[in-house]
């Protein structure tokens, strides 16, 4: 089970403003990960916690193949991204280093920044903690959970 405060945004959110191509010459992942969303939220990286979650509209994580991108989200502490829908490049990276994501159009419209919600990854369900609304996502396949609850496919390879 998931628990965060919303950071929300709306749809097409490009790799370039998750991770701007300028601090790419950085290969420390916690320093990379101090200009995270910088060019959309400036203040981003001050406020986020362990646990918080993105909420955005369609597209999220469109642009370049640049795996910093949810690598930069998941350093920062982001538990969870729930979008109205996601590049498909994007879906795969973060998948691939273990940050989960879940496709849900109406959870996605529902929320506004600053709301708690909780998501159930293996019942593919996301609930409004205030109001007690839930909504469905699709659930993730075994493999997948087995990808996300190692931290990534490189941690699943024995």
């Amino acid at each position: 089970m998931i628990r965060g405060k919303v950071f929300k945004y709306g749809s097409d959110v490009d790799t370039d403003v998750i991770i701007p191509a300028r601090y790419l010459n950085i290969t420390d992942m916690k320093q990379l990960s101090a200009h995270c969303m910088e060019d959309i939220d400036a203040g981003f990286v001050n406020r986020v916690q362990p646990g918080d979650v993105i909420v955005a509209g369609d597209n999220f994580g469109c642009g370049s193949s640049r795996e910093h991108a949810p690598a930069v989200i998941k350093e920062c502490g982001v538990s969870l991204i729930v979008a109205r829908s996601f590049a498909r490049i994007f879906y795969r990276n973060a998948i691939n280093i273990g940050l989960p994501i879940l496709e849900c159009p109406e959870a996605a419209d529902r929320f506004s920044a600053g709301d708690v919600i909780e998501a159930d990854l293996e019942n593919g369900t996301v609930t409004d903690v205030k109001t007690g609304k839930v909504f469905k996502a699709a659930a993730f396949p075994e493999f997948i959970m087995n990808i996300i609850s190692k931290g990534g496919v490189l941690n699943c390879l024995d």
